[in-house]
């Protein structure tokens, strides 16, 4: 079964319309996003300029830009950090040269 999905009309999108109010909180939750980001992929849009419909889908598409590059550099980060393993030999109980550390067996100090 194929679903019809009908063409949006001319005027679904006009970039010189003022911002919805449905518009301005998508763009506040986008910031909240973006202020968790590295500070490398920060856009540097002041979201309080943002006026219209044209200038709220450059910083939508500017930060989803950014969350998708901040997440393949953490991937790439992953990739190339191979933990290293180290093999370490220790007994507890004994110190340098195998001889038993003070105090950790015999008597016990405090009361006699």
């Amino acid at each position: 079964m194929m679903i019809k999905i009908p063409v949006p009309p001319q005027s679904a999108m006009n970039k010189d319309r003022p911002v919805s109010g449905l518009l301005r909180t998508q763009i506040l939750h986008l910031h909240e996003a973006e202020r968790r980001l590295p500070l490398r992929h920060h856009t540097e849009i002041y979201i309080n300029a943002i006026k219209t419909e044209g200038e709220a889908a450059e910083y939508i598409r500017a930060v989803t830009e950014a969350i998708h590059d901040a997440h393949a550099a953490a991937a790439a980060r992953r990739t190339r950090r191979k933990p290293e393993v180290i093999e370490i030999a220790a007994a507890a109980d004994e110190g340098p040269m195998g001889k038993p550390k003070s105090g950790s067996k015999g008597k016990k100090k405090g009361k006699s």
